[in-house]
């Protein structure tokens, strides 16, 4: 599904990323863990190539970054779903038009449109807020819209950079577990955060990135 081998980004002559190496398999639920600074939006950016390597070779779905063609991006991104921490919602458009707006700009018609949009607010709980506004929603509404906007398409990957970095402990937990479920029903998911207390509550596999540098890789064994 996903592949790094040796790959290095530099920026002003210094590595942002060094030499990573790693494999992400297709239906697992992963977090890349690591303090701020570390590298961690950067290897977001890498991977659905709004970055390219200095160094080494990105696989992704079937396309590789050495190879892959400026028309090719926008096919690639259409399999993947990209939650980003400041939500990036429209605000002068509801939370039904903004996801309208995401389904016709991929040439989504109108009927199929209303059912995918009410099947995402279903998924994360917010049918009720379909004609409000982003400000008059709460951060973990916003969060969810964001979500919603995300998985609209169906991805094959789901990148989640620091999702629940600015929401209470309840308010993240939520979010967590509407992220499990949509890796439960197929989807692989990618969750950047530097809340090592939420890692440790869920079972997943972990990569740790430190400098740039992926420094280890745990894979957590599923109780039972």
């Amino acid at each position: 599904m996903l592949e790094f081998h040796k790959v290095t980004f530099t920026y002003e002559k210094s590595p942002v990323i060094d030499d990573v190496t790693f494999t992400l398999e297709e239906g697992n639920f992963y977090f890349l863990i690591g303090k701020s600074g570390a590298g961690k939006t950067t290897l977001f950016q890498l991977i659905y190539f709004n970055l390219f390597p200095s160094e080494g070779t990105i696989s992704l779905n079937g396309f590789n970054s050495d190879t892959i063609k400026p028309s090719d991006i926008p096919k690639i991104r259409k399999k993947l779903g990209i939650v980003f921490q400041d939500f990036k919602l429209l605000e002068d458009k509801t939370i039904f038009e903004n996801l309208d707006f995401v389904l016709r700009i991929t040439g989504v018609k109108k009927k199929e449109r209303n059912k995918k949009i009410f099947k995402v607010l279903s998924d994360v709980g917010l049918t009720h807020k379909q004609n409000n506004f982003p400000d008059e929603l709460s951060g973990g509404e916003r969060q969810r819209v964001a979500i919603a906007r995300a998985i609209i398409n169906n991805p094959v990957l789901l990148l989640a950079d620091e999702p629940t970095g600015n929401l209470d402990p309840e308010t993240t937990s939520e979010i967590l577990d509407i992220l499990k479920k949509i890796n439960a029903r197929g989807t692989t998911v990618l969750l950047a955060t530097h809340n090592y207390n939420l890692v440790a509550k869920n079972e997943a596999q972990i990569l740790k990135l430190e400098k740039g540098k992926i420094v280890k890789v745990i894979l957590k064994q599923k109780s039972g």
